[in-house]
């Protein structure tokens, strides 16, 4: 719950009892086409990190077929770390459904919602896709004064990105 709250702020400025107040809707189910209404979101208010390995199975999927082979880590990516307070009982936030993409539900969202589901849905598919890498280069020279006997140092870098994986 705070870290969605954080994460609807810092992206989205979004204030806690707005950012709840959408997530509840989205987790109790609004009517998508011809799915009827349906919950778009797990339980909200915990701070797990545990993911459901039929989740964890059908995001890989999702993005094996949707953005290729190479942008799935060869082993499911898990995240152990223990939240203070958090609700163990409970899975991460998640979409209920990761075919759901933002984009093709968006006619049936407000704004609101539309913004908070994409959020939660993105975390969802970049906590299983391999990490972007970057050739970084930097470049130092030292230079000194003669006149006034300083040293100075100038540095430049450059970063190109060789994988567009996950950042």
């Amino acid at each position: 719950t705070s870290t969605l709250q954080q994460e609807a702020w810092r992206k989205l400025r979004f204030t806690a009892k707005q950012t709840m107040a959408v997530a509840q809707q989205l987790y109790e189910g609004l009517p998508i086409g011809d799915e009827g209404s349906v919950g778009l979101i797990t339980y909200m208010r915990t701070d797990s990190t545990h993911v459901a390995r039929s989740a964890i199975v059908e995001a890989r999927e999702f993005i094996s077929s949707k953005y290729g082979a190479q942008f799935i880590p060869p082993h499911a990516r898990s995240f152990i770390k223990s939240v203070k307070g958090a609700q163990e009982a409970h899975e991460a936030i998640r979409p209920t459904k990761i075919q759901r993409e933002p984009l093709l539900i968006k006619p049936y969202l407000t704004p609101a919602q539309f913004k908070l589901y994409q959020l939660i849905w993105k975390r969802m598919v970049a906590s299983q896709m391999s990490a972007a890498l970057f050739d970084n280069t930097t470049v130092d020279i030292k230079a000194r004064c003669s006149a006034s006997r300083t040293d100075y140092l100038l540095r430049t870098s450059c970063s190109v990105n060789t994988f567009p994986g996950f950042i």
